[in-house]
């Protein structure tokens, strides 16, 4: 499952630079719940209000839970729960459009295999709309992302891996109504190995960007492809590593001068660590891969986020402490130079699952799950400039 490896590691020394934080708020916990609530994510709507999804397991199996903040987080409205299944339900994620429409993806495994699920909410969260399953296949779909295009507010894509080929693929479809009603699946991937965890990002021209990490070449690479016409089309599937071990869990980011951003962890020095390419031409050409972390122990799970000054923000996990904790770099330069990694959090549990978001001001919102009071629960920290 994408976004939570739980690593046993002898800890040797640690590098990591403390930088003052006084611009970070302290956690903020937002929930207090008798099961694990986690796989938190967020987004800002229109209205600057900020909408937070994870999974709660206290009903007894993994539902989907909502809450929202009016005043930047320094308040939380109480949990709202969204699905009540009898399977699991997992791994939301949500885009909020220029109508302040919030869309809902999940994957619930209730029909007896993993599919993919839609819901919407016209009035701010306040109330939500049926569910609609997305995928609809023999086998099992997974690790659901979306996101909104900018040629006119109701036009969505959503992606996710299945295996219905006899091994996991990665699939496709649109909606251009706001997600009433969608297009037929399109197949984007046909390879001897496993696609798996696509994650997308569309700039300012509109074109989609999907990368994911696949097996075919033996073991784990990042791969990428895009369309420049809504989704009708495709290029053919470009792979961006060649590396020695595993390379996971992508994520992707665009900027307004066009520049593409992906980031991801692999284990090829021996431990997993955290790696970036950039495209300056929309994903045609890519610059030379840069190693972003270097740790005595496990850098896994990062999330990135490009502000409208172009700055790029990155969140990942890292065991190096002797538990799991939060930590966050930036560069300003489109990438070609980051700070050094400043530590988040502090914690006695471990820490894991960072999200972060970026607001039209400059500031920056991360959410993250944290075991510390005996089981994960959900927190929340922003940065304002």
């Amino acid at each position: 499952m994408k976004r939570l490896v739980l690593v046993m590691i002898a800890v040797g020394s640690f590098a990591f630079a403390q930088v003052a934080q006084a611009q970070w708020t302290p956690a903020k916990r937002l929930t207090w719940t008798s099961g694990h609530s986690s796989f938190p994510t967020i987004a800002r709507d229109l209205t600057g209000t900020l909408h937070v999804l994870w999974v709660d397991e206290t009903p007894g199996n993994g539902e989907i839970y909502h809450k929202t903040s009016t005043d930047g987080g320094a308040t939380w409205t109480p949990n709202q729960r969204l699905t009540w299944n009898s399977g699991n339900s997992g791994w939301p994620v949500m885009t909020a459009d220029s109508s302040n429409n919030i869309h809902v993806l999940w994957e619930d495994d209730t029909p007896g295999k993993g599919e993919i699920f839609h819901k919407k909410s016209t009035d701010l969260g306040d109330t939500w709309l049926a569910s609609q399953n997305l995928s609809s296949t023999p086998g099992d779909s997974w690790n659901a992302a979306i996101a909104l295009d900018f040629s006119f507010s109701a036009k969505l894509h959503a992606f996710w891996n299945d295996n219905t080929p006899g091994n996991h693929e990665i699939y496709y479809k649109r909606s251009t109504d706001g997600g009433d009603t969608w297009t037929t699946s399109q197949r984007l991937t046909w390879t001897p190995g496993g696609s798996w965890s696509p994650e997308i990002a569309v700039d300012y021209s509109n074109n989609i960007h999907v990368v994911w990490f696949e097996y075919t070449a033996g073991n784990a690479e990042i791969y990428y492809k895009k369309s420049t016409d809504g989704g009708v089309t495709w290029t053919a599937s470009q792979r961006l590593t060649w590396t020695s071990g595993f390379s996971f869990e992508p994520a992707i980011a665009a900027d307004s001068s066009g520049n593409i951003h992906v980031v991801w962890y692999d284990n090829s020095p021996g431990n997993n660590e955290i790696y970036y390419r950039r495209s300056p031409d929309k994903g045609t050409t890519w610059g030379s891969l840069r190693k972003l972390t270097w740790t005595a122990g496990e850098s896994c799970y990062p999330e990135i986020a490009v502000d409208s000054s172009g700055d790029i923000h990155l969140v990942w996990w890292d065991n190096t402490p002797g538990n799991a904790e939060i930590y966050y770099k930036k560069s300003t330069d489109r990438g070609a130079s980051w700070t050094s990694s400043q530590r988040l959090t502090s914690t006695s549990g471990d820490s894991y699952s960072p999200f972060i978001a970026v607001d039209p001001f400059g500031g920056l919102h991360v959410v993250w799950h944290d075991d510390t009071p005996g089981n994960f629960e959900i927190y929340y920290k922003k940065f304002s400039k």
